[in-house]
C-alpha cells in the first residue's frame, strides 16, 4: 500500500472508532511518535515502539471522554507522507474534568506499507 491508500484506510478506521485496530494494522513495529509537546503528566514529548504508541493512546482513551470526533483526510504529500487532520470535543479527567474542543493535524510517515512516523500539531 502507498501513503495514500493507508491514509485512507487510517482514516476510516479512526471515522469507525478502531483507533487501535489501525495501529496494530497500519504500523511498524519500530514506529517513532512526536507530540507537540510534552504531556502536562510528565510523560515524554517523543516515544518509539509499537507498545509505547498502544500504550499512549490506551492512556487517552481512559483519560478523556470524547463526546465528538471528526477525522477529515487524508491529504497525501508525495508516496510517503500524508496529513490527517482532527476535531475532538472531550472530557479530561487530568485536567480536573475540564471539557474542551481541540484540532490537530497528523503527519504520517510510510515506508514499506507501514506508517513509520506520526507527528502531531496542535496548541492546548
Amino acid at each position: 500500500m502507498n501513503a495514500l491508500e493507508i491514509g485512507q484506510k487510517l482514516v476510516a478506521m479512526c471515522r469507525e472508532g478502531r483507533n487501535m485496530d489501525a495501529i496494530n494494522e497500519l504500523y511498524a513495529d519500530d514506529v517513532v511518535s512526536v507530540e507537540a509537546m510534552a504531556p502536562p503528566e510528565g510523560g515524554e514529548r517523543e516515544m518509539s515502539g509499537i507498545d509505547a504508541v498502544r500504550g499512549k493512546n490506551d492512556w487517552w482513551n481512559e483519560n478523556h471522554e470524547v463526546h465528538d470526533a471528526s477525522v477529515a483526510g487524508p491529504f497525501p504529500h508525495g508516496d510517503d507522507r500524508f496529513c490527517v487532520h482532527f476535531k475532538f470535543d472531550v472530557t479530561s479527567k487530568p485536567m480536573g474534568g475540564q471539557r474542551f474542543s481541540m484540532e490537530e493535524i497528523g503527519l504520517y510517515s510510510v515506508a514499506d506499507g507501514k506508517i513509520t512516523k506520526e507527528e502531531f500539531f496542535y496548541t492546548m
